[in-house]
């Protein structure tokens, strides 16, 4: 039971991004893909969530093939993608931009257990909040649909640190609540804390895939792998 890719490959129209990717995202547990600008992460999170079609190698979702699932189909199976940028409902409140997704009653409430911040604002649109509220919304909203698999893509764009440091222990709550999650993060010693795994990935293709604590220890190793 885990999301499995094995040799991946996303092109775009110029050819191929990123290439030859192997990783597994196991349920509970967070694999973080970390590296510098322009690598590929995102259009690999796009490869999996069925935003970019154009992939080659295999992705299997606790078994089941995902190149021949639609992206709705994907979402529909518990596959949920936070893309980069703040994908909110400006003019809808908080409560209707989580109910949304959300099933039942209780669904939003579960998700808001870990936002207590905007039990205050649920009434208020969206786009009144401030940046760090509004990606605790997104995150919210992803939650509530009960994901199996969340891809999380540079959900700290455009944020202070310190809202960061209150957000990337709520992904970590998320995966331990069974949720596997794959995040691409630009403040990796942040991410590699509540990670497992680790995949660095540097001009297209992946330079290290191991465990995160390790790398996290290995300041000059993760240097090196950002340079390529």
């Amino acid at each position: 039971m885990s999301l499995i890719l094995d040799d991946v490959t996303v092109r775009r129209e110029l050819g191929p991004v990123i290439s030859h990717v192997s990783l597994e995202v196991r349920p509970g547990e967070i694999t973080v893909l970390v590296g510098p600008n322009g690598a590929g992460k995102t259009s690999l999170l796009e490869g999996i969530s069925g935003i970019v079609g154009s992939v080659t190698g295999s992705m299997t979702m606790d078994g089941k093939d995902l190149r021949a699932s639609s992206r709705r189909r994907r979402s529909m199976d518990g596959l949920k993608h936070v893309e980069q940028g703040r994908t909110i409902f400006p003019n809808l409140t908080v409560r209707e931009n989580i109910a949304l997704t959300s099933r039942t009653k209780e669904d939003l409430h579960a998700a808001l257990e870990h936002f207590p911040e905007l039990e205050k604002r649920m009434n208020a649109p969206t786009k009144l909040l401030s940046g760090g509220e509004q990606q605790m919304v997104v995150l919210a909203r992803a939650f509530a649909s009960r994901p199996r698999y969340l891809l999380v893509d540079e959900m700290s764009l455009g944020l202070a640190p310190v809202i960061v440091t209150r957000l990337i222990p709520v992904v970590a709550r998320i995966a331990e609540s069974g949720v596997g999650v794959l995040l691409v993060e630009q403040f990796a010693h942040l991410a590699l804390r509540v990670a497992t795994t680790a995949v660095v990935v540097t001009s297209g293709r992946m330079s290290y895939n191991g465990s995160a604590a390790a790398l996290l220890d290995d300041e000059s190793g993760l240097r090196d792998y950002y340079l390529g």
